[in-house]
């Protein structure tokens, strides 16, 4: 013990309180509802056709798309202006002599009953009804095998040189709206063209890429609770013609090349 030093006890380490826990954020797991495409739709009416055309049970997500939101383009006037005297159902043209862009716009009114005479006969076979439908109105889906939403940037010719021409097949697919009689007649339209007339001068015309209609709204169902209806009035060798039910919110034309809506008509009014 001799020659040995004695040393002061060290300090008490200072210990520092554990950080308060932090909560995790909460993360929703609703999902978002997405909005459906035109490549939505051309999908869902393939998986129709060939259900019908085969005879078997319509696809699962015929029935679960029911109610969804869609918004889908339609181009139109890719080839330039129309003639004074065209009756193309989609048509622009600029009348010089007024100075004005004039675009015209004619929605489709469906044979309702070739489409819904067998379910209303089936119907009343087993209860009359309470609501009867009217009219069926909406639109083709031109080039239903195309989900470009806009004109292409390059026009083939319309048939090759030296051989027979092309014949066009009749419209497979479109999106129709029921009317019945509980419903407004102002928001049926009995083929009146939705139509729009704007002055402007002829340097100020940008419509190098055609124009579209745009249309929303949701998918509904015809009164057999379908969504889709395919028929083959020409037999089984016929591709299968398909209506979508819809119920229109509103249409509207724009202008690609200049990003401009240049009208919109709501489904509820005629103005």
């Amino acid at each position: 013990m001799l020659g040995r030093s004695t040393a002061p006890a060290p300090p008490p380490a200072i210990v520092s309180p554990m950080p308060a826990p932090v909560a995790a954020p909460v993360v929703s797991k609703t999902p978002v509802a997405r909005v459906l495409s035109r490549a939505d739709m051309i999908a869902l009416v393939n998986a129709a056709a060939d259900a019908a055309s085969s005879g078997a049970r319509m696809p699962e997500k015929a029935g679960t798309t029911a109610g969804s939101r869609f918004e889908i383009y339609l181009p139109f006037g890719c080839d330039g202006p129309a003639s004074e005297n065209s009756r193309e159902p989609f048509q622009w043209r600029y009348d010089s002599s007024s100075s004005s862009l004039r675009i015209s716009v004619a929605p489709v009114v469906f044979d309702s009953q070739a489409w819904l005479g067998e379910l209303s006969s089936a119907a009343g076979r087993m209860a009359r009804p309470a609501v009867q439908e009217e009219a069926i109105e909406g639109f083709w889906i031109a080039r239903p095998w195309s989900s470009r939403e806009t004109c292409e940037s390059g026009a083939a010719p319309a048939a090759p040189l030296g051989i027979d021409a092309v014949t066009i097949p009749g419209q497979t697919l479109g999106l129709a709206q029921i009317f019945t009689d509980e419903d407004s007649r102002n928001a049926r339209r009995d083929g009146k063209p939705y139509e729009s007339v704007r002055r402007m001068d002829e340097d100020d015309l940008k419509i190098d890429q055609g124009l579209r209609v745009r249309l929303r709204g949701r998918i509904g169902r015809f009164p057999d609770g379908s969504t889709v209806l395919c028929r083959q009035p020409a037999g089984k060798e016929q591709r299968p013609v398909c209506l979508v039910a819809v119920t229109f919110d509103d249409v509207a034309i724009e202008n690609p090349s200049t990003q401009e809506t240049i009208a919109t008509w709501s489904s509820a009014s005629r103005t």
